[in-house]
């Protein structure tokens, strides 16, 4: 498929079909994302992989999706047989940039204009969500709710170091509705970029 063309098909899918997603295609989607770029090179990412039907039963428990009261949203993610949970790693980022290329031997966060962890992360993200489309799958990104993710660093054994910063399900798409958001429309260009003065 040509970029282009993977760019205007991504979106957020949010209904799966149970089939499968095989082996290749997942390892793809996987390795692509570590492709992200990374502030010098830190890669301070993990990604948990969870395809079998108990572990992404105990991931939506653990997330609060058992309890939540059933709507269409939540069916229809529920269905999609592969999660993955991005996680940053700052202190990946704070042991980089105290070595000696880089010379903040304070690890000082206050140096940082923007936590690079989870922005790294988010790209890798994105990543994966294009190679999804590429392959021919849906994908969405979602949040797991601050309130759960003690819950699901217990649940997966996670260290207290890696930080969620959302999850993606991915699957075979089913039909499903359009998001009542994009009733908004996307913003054009010339509304959100601005050439050599605001």
């Amino acid at each position: 498929m040509e970029f282009q063309d993977v760019v205007d098909r991504r979106r957020m899918v949010r209904n799966f079909t149970d089939q499968p997603v095989a082996a290749e295609p997942r390892d793809r989607i996987l390795a692509n994302a570590l492709h992200a770029p990374s502030a010098g090179f830190s890669q301070g990412w993990a990604f948990l992989v969870l395809d079998s039907a108990d572990d992404r039963q105990t991931f939506w428990a653990a997330t609060g999706g058992e309890d939540a009261p059933a709507n269409n949203w939540l069916t229809g993610m529920q269905r999609a047989p592969l999660v993955v949970v991005p996680m940053s790693n700052k202190e990946a980022y704070l042991d980089r940039y105290a070595e000696p290329d880089k010379g903040w031997v304070d690890r000082d966060e206050a140096r940082w204009p923007v936590p690079y962890w989870d922005i790294d992360t988010g790209m890798a993200s994105l990543l994966m969500l294009l190679t999804a489309v590429d392959e021919g799958l849906g994908a969405c990104f979602f949040g797991i709710p601050p309130e759960h993710v003690g819950g699901f660093r217990d649940a997966f054994g996670v260290p207290a170091s890696y930080q969620p910063i959302g999850a993606l399900a991915i699957g075979h798409r089913a039909p499903d509705r359009r998001s009542p958001s994009l009733r908004r429309g996307r913003r054009g260009v010339d509304e959100v970029v601005h050439h050599g003065h605001w």
